[in-house]
């Protein structure tokens, strides 16, 4: 295991600049998400790292060594591809242990740590069928312990979920962090879905543009979002976001004025955001008018309008109103953020 430290990384194709000097610190131990939309420069970045990419400037070290140079082979990392990448010629377990034989590792330890990997991931049964003959899950477990037994300093994930059907994907979500938490290597993991990152991570980079929006554990990015996009990106439902202005008596949108934190100047633009579960219904609170109620079950999302602007809710109760009709809702001032008008920086 090791630290892996990036140091002002710059990625361009030719005079088109892709990463604009990256700098994070992962810890030894420690489960990295990598998160931000198509295009942000995710992929290129974790490329970069295990060596399929070269970087045109900065510095990239896995424990006290700079790896700039060094082939893939020679990073002692091992990454798990979003395809799988297996050798579909081979049975289960040749595909773990190929990168074994390849290293001229003594037949019986590449047995032993085969067998070691397999139990591990619950692929015993499998050992002698070939990657035609295994599930989308099942081929998932098989990349990941090719990985295994391979004992790298650093596991490296590239949206490996992305191919599995919604049901699987939770699933394996929680068996690559229990993984992780049984073999507490570094890994960096990339993905554009949110929720893996909350679930997942013990830090989440959020990236968009080839830049970091804001780095910092799961709760934090939720409860106190850097600026707009984090604020936007993060959550699910994504937060609602009003423009307005601060005035004497709270934050004025157009057609509403909504509670808001103390200490902002009256006067100031702001965008003003609130996640859809921090709205409670209260018959005497603020006046929103429904237009779509989906009921999901142990929640009700409710898709109204506050003033002039369209917001969506998302309620434990039942909630039986007709489009049309209006229902009142308070609002936590506490559980509020107020975004720059211009910038998208959060205010306070």
């Amino acid at each position: 295991m090791a630290s892996v430290t990036l140091s002002d990384v710059k990625k361009s194709y030719g005079k088109a600049a892709v990463i604009h000097g990256i700098d994070v610190d992962i810890a030894d131990g420690e489960f990295v998400v990598l998160v931000g939309p198509s295009g942000c420069g995710k992929s290129t970045l974790l490329h970069m790292l295990a060596g399929l990419e070269t970087i045109t400037d900065g510095t990239i070290a896995i424990g006290d060594d700079v790896v700039n140079d060094l082939e893939p082979k020679d990073r002692d990392i091992a990454m798990v591809f979003q395809n799988y990448a297996l050798y579909p010629h081979m049975t289960v377990a040749a595909n773990m242990g190929f990168s074994l034989e390849h290293r001229r590792v003594a037949k019986d330890t590449i047995a032993e740590r085969v067998k070691w990997a397999a139990g591990i991931l619950g692929l015993e049964p499998y050992l002698d069928r070939f990657p035609r003959q295994l599930s989308g899950g099942q081929r998932q477990r098989v990349a990941m312990g090719r990985a295994i037994v391979r004992d790298p300093k650093v596991f490296l994930f590239d949206e490996p979920l992305s191919n599995l059907d919604a049901k699987l994907r939770v699933v394996m979500r929680g068996e690559i962090k229990a993984l992780h938490q049984r073999l507490k290597t570094t890994t960096v993991y990339v993905t554009h879905d949110q929720v893996e990152a909350m679930t997942m991570a013990d830090k989440i980079v959020v990236l968009s543009g080839g830049r970091i929006e804001q780095v910092g554990a799961p709760l934090e990015l939720y409860d106190r979002p850097a600026n707009q996009f984090v604020a936007g990106f993060i959550g699910s439902p994504s937060m609602n976001f009003i423009p307005g202005q601060v005035g004497a008596s709270g934050f004025e949108a157009d057609g509403v004025t909504l509670p808001c934190p103390a200490g902002t100047p009256i006067g100031t633009k702001a965008i003003y955001g609130v996640r859809p579960e921090h709205f409670t219904l209260s018959p005497d609170g603020i006046k929103a008018e429904i237009l779509i109620v989906e009921p999901m079950g142990s929640e009700t999302q409710v898709t109204m309008k506050l003033g002039q602007t369209s917001v969506i809710g998302l309620f434990r109760e039942r909630v039986a109103g007709m489009p049309g009709e209006t229902i009142g809702i308070t609002i936590d001032p506490a559980k509020t953020h107020l975004f720059d008008a211009v910038n998208g920086q959060r205010l306070g």
